[in-house]
């Protein structure tokens, strides 16, 4: 099973909307086939897995990440190619989170004969999927933050100078994370400053599908001429009620428009972004935006996951901060965040947090 799961993750950039999913068939000791769910459309881990091994698959045992599927999507049940081949017996690291699944690959194979067990590996096959599971379970995908900041707290110069507060090995750990998610989002207000682009640079050697770039904006000030949609690949802009004026500038410039309901400032609700993102089939979302946006992000606990990065720099009193908040009147009202983990990426550190409730 571990070797199904290392497997499942080459597929961490390519396999949206779909779970990275691993297989493994051994039989009398000796692995006779393997695979990985490669893309979308493209054949599941179980049915590359027993292509290579052919006759060998009879009497073999299916290690695999995810239960096997028992209905018909783009590709046929591997569930059914499992009993067809004459696989003897079948070991799942978690059952499938999507309702049109769930349990119902497992018992088509028992009905079949076939021995089956669930369980091994569990977590681990969880956190390889987090976005599928969050959005398969509550129709929402898994959100990240993305932070950088200096040793004093600082994200910008007073001036909004930032670039660059990290280091190489830090910035090319983001692109890894821009990867890895379904879309990218940001605020206007970053969108205005910067102008970023929120590409994937990673090089020639990864094979990846581009995330799609979303912009939150409420009263459509975007260009049509912003770097960020003059990119490769899926862009759109979330909005309140869009002016048909603006809506049509975007749309001739090939930005989907979508539209939310507001909180009291007259901002898209965060909370109906992310519900609007999980029914675009997004499992994991990546924030790159400013105070503001954060700031709001976490006064909602929007967010799962909080990646900071430390630079060991000081920008000084007059910088910039990682939030903007409205001051409390005492110290139990302060939002409080756990750290997972801490590792160096290069001169920097890497914090990774989820907020407490």
């Amino acid at each position: 099973m571990a070797r199904a799961l290392r497997l499942a993750e080459r597929g961490v950039y390519t396999t949206d909307p779909n779970p990275r999913v691993g297989c493994v068939l051994v039989r009398e000791g000796e692995i006779v086939g393997e695979g990985w769910h490669q893309r979308a459309g493209g054949p599941h881990a179980e049915v590359v897995a027993l292509r290579g091994a052919g006759e060998r698959a009879r009497g073999a045992t299916a290690y695999v990440t995810l239960e096997p599927c028992s209905h018909h999507g783009r590709t046929p049940p591997c569930a059914e190619g499992l009993i067809q081949a004459g696989v003897r017996r079948v070991v799942a690291a978690m059952e499938d989170p999507n309702p049109r699944v769930s349990g119902r690959g497992m018992a088509l194979l028992e009905q079949a004969g076939i021995a089956v067990s669930c369980g091994l590996l569990e977590h681990d096959a969880e956190g390889l999927n987090p976005g599928f599971v969050k959005r398969m379970r509550s129709g929402r995908p898994y959100v990240r933050s993305k932070l950088a900041m200096s040793l004093d707290g600082r994200t910008a110069l007073a001036s909004g100078e930032s670039r660059w507060i990290t280091g190489d090995a830090a910035r090319r750990d983001v692109h890894r994370l821009r990867a890895r998610s379904s879309a990218v989002v940001t605020g206007i207000g970053t969108v205005l400053a910067d102008d970023p682009a929120l590409t994937v640079r990673l090089g020639d050697d990864f094979e990846l599908e581009p995330p799609a770039r979303v912009v939150l904006d409420s009263r459509l000030q975007s260009s049509p001429h912003a770097q960020i949609f003059r990119q490769p690949g899926r862009v759109l802009v979330i909005t309140g009620e869009a002016k048909p004026l603006a809506r049509q500038r975007l749309a001739e410039a090939g930005v989907e428009v979508v539209e939310v309901g507001t909180d009291t400032a007259g901002r898209p609700d965060l909370a109906e972004v992310v519900n609007a993102l999980g029914r675009m089939e997004f499992n994991e979302v990546l924030f790159e935006a400013g105070a503001i946006l954060n700031g709001a992000l976490l006064a909602a606990g929007a967010v799962d996951e909080w990646i900071v990065y430390l630079a060991p720099c000081v920008l000084g009193d007059d910088g910039r901060g990682l939030f903007r908040l409205p001051g409390f009147a005492r110290m139990a009202d302060r939002p409080e965040l756990e750290i997972q983990d801490i590792r160096q990426v290069g001169k920097d550190l890497r914090l990774t947090l989820r907020q407490l409730a």
